[in-house]
């Protein structure tokens, strides 16, 4: 797996993941869910470099114009329900790609101990083709790692997998370059250094489900 670290450089980005951790501004939850799809976007267009090209004749008003445009068939994958503003930052960048979703959650028993479960995914078939796989953060690793393999299962085995998670810690970087083939990027903006007993990422920015949709049951 390959790691690329967005944040590492000077642009805006670090303003839009600023805005999204500080306590006050998060308050806001249409400016949070606007600040994920910018980031989103953000991200949408760094993998565009990553994509095959090949020019193409484009008729105007005028004449014949040639342009550069992508050929990559991708499919757009979102982890339910933090996922779904990079979801949308991402689709506004690539507005030809096809969608699938998943409900991926933690089930807590006794403690610190829970379980990783998904009892829901849609996809189109994927094989051959190049998946982004979006989530809102990345504390362990092990809820996007199933999520990989149930896309795999059940939509097929794609080219290539882009994994877009704006905010990670170490420890789920770490346990991903163990688990997941050559194939993958992992693109973030922020890798946070400490994860809790409860698997919570400090600093972090909280529940970023919550902050976007407000709380849950």
């Amino acid at each position: 797996m390959k790691l690329i670290n967005l944040g590492d450089n000077n642009t805006v980005l670090n303003q839009f993941i600023a805005e999204m951790r500080d306590a006050v501004i998060q308050k806001d939850s249409l400016r949070f869910r606007a600040n994920l799809e910018r980031v989103g976007q953000v991200f949408g267009y760094e993998i565009s470099r990553e994509l095959a090209y090949s020019v193409k004749d484009v008729v105007t008003p005028l004449g014949t114009a040639q342009v550069s445009t992508p050929d990559t068939k991708l499919v757009i994958a979102t982890i339910l329900r933090a996922g779904l503003p990079v979801h949308k930052g991402l689709l506004d960048m690539f507005d030809h790609a096809e969608t699938a979703f998943l409900a991926v959650f933690r089930k807590y028993g006794k403690g610190d101990y829970f379980e990783i479960n998904t009892d829901y995914c849609t996809t189109p078939d994927i094989t051959g083709k190049t998946l982004i796989l979006a989530d809102a953060m990345l504390a362990t690793g092990a809820s996007i790692e199933m999520a990989y393999n149930k896309l795999v299962e059940v939509g097929g085995e794609p080219a290539h997998t882009h994994l877009v998670c704006p905010i990670a810690s170490r420890y789920a970087v770490e346990y991903l370059e163990k688990m997941l083939p050559a194939s993958v990027t992992l693109w973030v903006a922020a890798v946070d250094e400490e994860l809790t007993g409860h698997s919570y990422i400090i600093p972090g920015l909280g529940d970023a489900g919550d902050l976007a949709f407000g709380g849950k049951l």
